[in-house]
């Protein structure tokens, strides 16, 4: 079986680390599997793909679409033109394997199935029912015309049996996130802020925000910088920052003496800071995924999460986009009121070895 694993923003590179570990493992047992590395070079950035590529042992993707930038139209657009050449020139998979829910996750699914290859979905079925985010197109899109799905959690079984998938299309797996946190945690590093900040392990926060959301208004924005700095009790606040985010502080004019601030910091070195954090402040979901499994709380500025399991079993609650929400949950954390967590079923570190054994018996 050749199965093309398609990877173009940072959360991909995290998904399909352990899927390239698990593949190459089965084909060193004399297995009939290969893979080709499509990376549509939707994050372009150094900070956001090469540097995660390094750490994470992925290889040198076997092709590049140079897709990066533009408008998500233009960016589509690129990714779907760029893929169906590859195709075209160096032949169909047996398979198409996508991951997450980005734009390259979308446009390479359609590109596939137009050309009569099957689709494979990592992280199928997860929702958020907020429509206004693009991610949540992206999902639905891909999974409406996916063949297989490999799901993190029942819940998300429930959303595809829901919009009319099969039972035996659905493989509950885990999560490919939490295999690679797994096998990186021992390596993570000391980012050079650390020494430089004098920080102290549980005497300071990990921020980030990226969306539009929360970081496009300015009066909101700053609102939300000034509540966190306000009620955090002295602490300073680690913000690597996204490099859309980094033109709205620069715009803003944002500065303090306990916010700071960093380009974005690879996977080794930004987890480092989250194990040793009192707590993680965020609008990513896959961030809320690793605080869980580590057992750091985390706060999420989000009206919805597509990760309701990070909720209901781990340390993550929603606070909604609310500036005013911030002060409670802060005082909850630091009177020791947070909740304790535990980890989702499955998120065990054999999601991958799961989904090669299911893309096996395929065959």
């Amino acid at each position: 079986m050749k199965v093309d694993l398609i990877a173009g923003a940072r959360p991909n590179f995290m998904k399909i680390s352990s899927i390239i570990d698990a593949i190459n493992k089965a084909r060193n047992e004399k297995e009939d599997i290969g893979f080709r590395l499509v990376h549509t070079g939707q994050h372009y950035d150094a900070n956001m793909s090469h540097n995660f590529f390094h750490q994470l042992d992925i290889p040198e993707p076997d092709i590049n679409l140079g897709a990066g930038g533009g408008t998500q139209a233009e960016q589509t657009s690129a990714i779907m033109t760029g893929y169906e050449k590859f195709l075209i020139k160096d032949g169909k998979p047996d398979l198409c394997l996508v991951v997450g829910d980005v734009t390259s996750t979308m446009a390479c699914a359609i590109v596939a199935r137009k050309m009569y290859v099957k689709v494979a979905h990592v992280e199928g079925g997860i929702r958020s029912g907020d429509w206004r985010m693009p991610e949540e197109i992206n999902r639905v899109v891909t999974d409406s015309i996916t063949n297989y799905f490999f799901t993190t959690s029942r819940s998300a079984n429930k959303n595809l049996l829901g919009m009319g998938a099969n039972d035996d299309q659905i493989f509950f797996v885990g999560n490919t996130m939490i295999d690679t946190l797994i096998k990186h945690r021992s390596r993570f590093i000391k980012p050079s802020l650390w020494d430089a900040f004098n920080l102290e392990e549980k005497k300071f926060l990990v921020l980030t925000l990226h969306r539009p959301s929360n970081v496009d208004e300015e009066e909101k924005f700053l609102k939300l910088l000034d509540q966190i700095l306000i009620h955090s009790r002295g602490l300073p606040v680690v913000f690597p920052v996204h490099p859309r985010t980094a033109r709205n502080l620069k715009n803003a004019g944002i500065s303090s003496e306990r916010l700071i601030l960093s380009e974005p910091l690879g996977y080794h070195e930004f987890n480092y800071l989250v194990e040793r954090s009192a707590a993680v402040i965020t609008d990513s979901g896959g961030i809320t995924e690793e605080a869980t499994v580590m057992g750091i709380p985390c706060m999420t500025l989000r009206d919805s999460t597509e990760r309701p399991e990070t909720v209901t079993i781990g340390t993550n609650e929603l606070l909604g986009t609310n500036p005013d929400a911030i002060k409670p949950a802060l005082d909850r954390l630091f009177e020791d009121k947070w909740k304790n967590g535990s980890i989702p079923e499955l998120w065990d570190g054999k999601a991958a070895e799961r989904i090669v054994a299911v893309l096996l018996d395929l065959q």
